[in-house]
């Protein structure tokens, strides 16, 4: 009889790989008495938004860094969040830039990424930094799909070769991941709502990561038997709880391994958050 699968703990690793930090910023701090900065802009007062924020802020404090927030108000004009921008770019204490979203409908959201430093964008959105995924060099890495690839390879001996399908092609999460995975000799199928028989190309893959924004959207029967699951979805259901992209009581029978929602993949955010500030301020300097 198939046993579950194993629930990929996302909180634990997120704890791990923040007392690293921590550790790699103490070691940091009593050698040159420098600390990586961490400044977050938010506008406006969008409840979850304020809620991620103040985590970033505590959670960047515990590991001994510096961290900023610029809470500014939703009337903001987009010529003032460039001024701050430009600002923080020019400020040697600023390590990391993250532009909280979303943004205001006012404000152009390309602008405002393409107008952020490209050294210190840790949300790796920069058309630079993707540039650089794209081609396969060194670069700044978006937070999600980073945070996917660690807690994969916390559950699988090697990535190369196996056969990955992802789920959605955003520019946030979908696309990126899918470089990440490419870069780790998987073999990629990007799947998208216009993809003929999603399913059966879903049950080739030995790696799912779904990535939507519908509840439930992935069912049990679509995954390879020992499949690992990844789901990035995050999404309020009208009880108020929290639900994944793929149907988790009936997947966990079928999966290899899967992360659950919440608590899987929401964790590692915030820690490869800190991870790429703290690349950033090694990068920049030296």
């Amino acid at each position: 009889m198939p046993q579950p699968a194993h629930i990929i703990d996302g909180k634990a690793a997120a704890a791990a790989l923040r007392a690293e930090i921590g550790t790699e910023v103490a070691a940091i701090r009593a050698r040159s008495g420098l600390v990586p900065g961490l400044h977050v802009v938010l506008v406006g007062d969008d409840p979850a938004s304020r809620v991620y924020v103040t985590s970033k802020e505590k959670l960047a404090v515990e590991v001994g860094m510096n961290s900023v927030a610029h809470r500014l108000p939703t009337e903001t004009s987009e010529a003032d969040l460039l001024a701050k921008i430009a600002d923080l770019n020019a400020d040697d204490a600023v390590d990391g830039i993250l532009v909280q979203l979303p943004l205001p409908k006012h404000i152009d959201t390309g602008a405002i990424i393409d107008a952020i430093d490209p050294a210190k964008d840790i949300d790796g959105l920069h058309p630079i930094n993707a540039g650089r995924l794209a081609g396969g060099k060194t670069g700044l890495v978006p937070c999600t799909p980073l945070g996917c690839i660690l807690l994969l390879k916390q559950v699988l001996p090697t990535l190369a070769g196996l056969e990955a399908v992802v789920i959605g092609r955003s520019e946030l999460v979908g696309r990126p991941v899918a470089q990440l995975l490419l870069q780790a000799d998987c073999t990629v199928t990007i799947a998208h709502s216009r993809t003929r028989d999603l399913a059966a190309v879903v049950r080739r893959a030995d790696i799912v990561v779904a990535a939507v924004g519908r509840p439930h959207f992935v069912q049990a029967d679509w995954l390879k038997p020992g499949a690992t699951v990844i789901d990035v979805g995050i999404n309020r259901m009208p009880d108020g709880k929290l639900a994944g992209d793929v149907d988790f009581a009936e997947a966990v029978e079928v999966a290899g391994a899967i992360t659950p929602v919440p608590g899987g993949v929401g964790p590692m955010t915030i820690a490869c958050l800190l991870r790429n500030t703290l690349t950033a301020f090694e990068a920049r300097r030296g």
